[in-house]
């Protein structure tokens, strides 16, 4: 009997697109033929021809989307970002509730090959990642970002590592956008009426690339010692950070984050011997200002910090007093080894992730251990312990709770001087104690000390949102998105608006601000609004999505403890929200 041989299984490594259309079955139910013969369109005129110029092919077609094949990661995105732009060409008249807009996601990885179809843990993971994706947005796994970095021109933002439904490890992410579309898009931002000036992150030139966290927390000083003058309008490190790694004319910068000054520099340690160089720049004319180079011992940072920061305001304004500059000098601790500790707790923190989350708290706390007086990091602690509550990661939730409580007591109690201690300890207060008066008169008192500090007046919006003042909740959500306009945790912001809008009734365009919000996929606020404020507005259908999702974050969501996730003061809010998300699915 002649044995059969076993079929021969064709693999190849392949880069793999997954494409849908987001709010397709929303469209559908609004106007079903016109949804159809606009996406029969797009797709013949705008996503077709990209994928064949770039040497791809569509694998198969998916209803609302398609699986697309290309033989190299470069070829992929070229063509994603070709059709995209395309796409929003072929829509600009529609109206927003009308429009067609993809999400595309980007994996490197082995396939199994069939005539029409391609299978594998690569397809599966684009396809996930097609989820986290904004709508009109592209979002890749580190395997494609490793081979496409430096050969595209665009932005990447890293999300971190995402737990994407039924893939067994995490995967690494980042957003993708064509820079000439990024910045056509972005609103012309105008100039302040004050000086204004961004600190762009400066070089590492330390033997050692591990010291990156130590020049990004000298900068980090730099600008929160310049944030201190009322004068002056600072750009928010979140934003001036997008630009880390990246050669930009200095005139592109001042359009984009709208300043008339820009900081660049560099930072070397070597042993307990460090040297800061800055240089500023007038962005509209490319002239440079002022330049100047500080070395000295390691234990004299804080003074080099100081001095960059005088040379600074007294190029941008030469008459201001001495004893303005002085009382911009507030460094959070003496103690060197906690300041370190201080400062690779800020770089972990700002990696937005449940583990970096973690990492960072235990960072604080270090520097705690070091410095008992170090009211910053009691603050910073405090909100790490608000984000896993405000996220649904907290384990112990009585105990975590209670120790969020004392931290947040103690910075405010040390930091009757310090914003980052008074704003983040008094927001922590209001989340997690329903402190809501005595929150607001500590972050009031943080803002005046340093109006520049754009994460505290996101947080700001928020306790106006948990108090009930929507309109002031927006004020706060505006200002905060001018200090950081290209902000990574813009979700924060946008997610601030949403409950503003639903506060005022505003349910449609609460759930838009909301979907916006959701592209950070862990974002456990985003999405239950935007399942409360699409029930309350009678789609049903995202609404249903939105829950399910939501619970995919946080299994153990129950309209009885919504008050941990969203504290609202007046019970009618808390009401109505409950009513929303029971709407959707929520279980009592």
């Amino acid at each position: 009997m002649v044995q059969e041989r076993p079929v021969r299984v064709e693999r190849r490594l392949s880069a793999i697109l997954a494409a849908d259309v987001a709010g397709y079955s929303r469209l559908m139910h609004n106007d079903e033929e016109a949804t159809h013969a606009k996406l029969t369109a797009l797709l013949a005129g705008g996503v077709e021809p990209a994928i064949a110029e770039h040497g791809g092919r569509i694998v198969k077609n998916t209803g609302d989307g398609f699986l697309a094949e290309f033989p190299s990661a470069v070829e992929a995105v070229r063509a994603s970002m070709q059709f995209q732009t395309r796409i929003c060409e072929l829509t600009i008249g529609d109206a927003e509730d009308r429009r067609l807009r993809f999400r595309i996601g980007i994996n490197i990885g082995d396939v199994i090959v069939e005539p029409h179809d391609i299978f594998g843990d690569g397809v599966n993971i684009a396809a996930r990642l097609e989820g986290i994706a904004e709508p009109g947005g592209i979002c890749i796994s580190a395997s494609a970002y490793d081979q496409v970095q430096g050969k595209i021109a665009a932005e990447f933002v890293d999300l971190g590592e995402q737990r994407l439904k039924n893939i067994a490890r995490p995967v690494r992410a980042f957003n993708v956008t064509d820079r000439v579309t990024a910045a056509r898009q972005r609103p012309a931002l105008t100039l302040p009426d004050k000086p204004s000036i961004a600190v762009l992150p400066f070089q590492n030139l330390s033997a050692d690339p591990e010291q990156e966290y130590f020049a990004d927390g000298v900068v980090e000083d730099i600008t929160m010692a310049l944030s201190r003058f009322r004068w002056l309008f600072v750009i928010a490190r979140n934003s001036s950070f997008t630009y880390k790694g990246r050669a930009v004319d200095v005139k592109q910068i001042g359009c984009e984050l709208g300043v008339r000054y820009v900081l660049e520099g560099s930072v070397r340690k070597a042993g307990n011997r460090m040297r800061i160089a800055g240089q500023l720049i007038d962005a509209e004319t490319r002239a440079h200002l002022w330049a100047d180079r500080f070395e000295g011992a390691l234990e004299d940072m804080f003074d080099l910090q100081d001095r960059v920061t005088a040379s600074v305001v007294g190029a941008i304004a030469p008459m201001l007093q001495h004893e303005e500059i002085k009382r911009a000098r507030r460094k959070p601790t003496e103690n060197l080894d906690a300041y370190d500790y201080y400062l690779r707790g800020l770089a972990t923190f700002h990696q937005w992730t449940k583990d970096a989350n973690s990492e960072a708290l235990q960072l604080f706390c270090k520097a705690i251990e070091l410095d008992p007086d170090l009211a910053s990091a009691y603050g910073m602690a405090a909100w790490c312990y608000m984000r896993r509550m405000a996220n649904g990661w907290m384990i112990e939730r009585a105990k975590e709770s209670a120790e969020a409580m004392r931290l947040a007591r103690k910075a405010v109690h040390l930091g009757a001087d310090d914003p980052v201690a008074l704003c983040m300890g008094g927001y922590a207060l209001a989340h997690v104690a329903h402190e809501f008066d005595d929150a607001a008169n500590f972050m009031d008192r943080g803002l005046a000390i340093n109006p520049n500090l754009a994460q505290a007046w996101m947080l700001s919006a928020w306790l106006r949102v948990f108090r009930g003042e929507p309109d002031l909740a927006l004020d706060h959500v505006a200002h905060a998105m001018r200090l950081s306009p290209l902000d990574p945790s813009l979700s924060g912001m946008q997610g601030a608006a949403a409950y503003a809008h639903f506060l005022a009734s505003r349910y449609d365009v609460a759930a838009s601000w909301a979907e916006k919000a959701m592209g950070e996929p862990t974002f456990l606020l985003a999405i239950c609004i935007f399942a409360a404020s699409s029930a309350l507005a009678g789609r049903l259908e995202p609404a249903h999505r939105g829950m399910a999702r939501a619970l995919e974050c946080d299994p153990d969501l129950h309209a009885s403890n919504l008050g941990d996730l969203a504290p609202f003061r007046r019970a009618e809010d808390l009401a109505m929200f409950a009513k929303g998300l029971r709407k959707a699915g929520l279980l009592a």
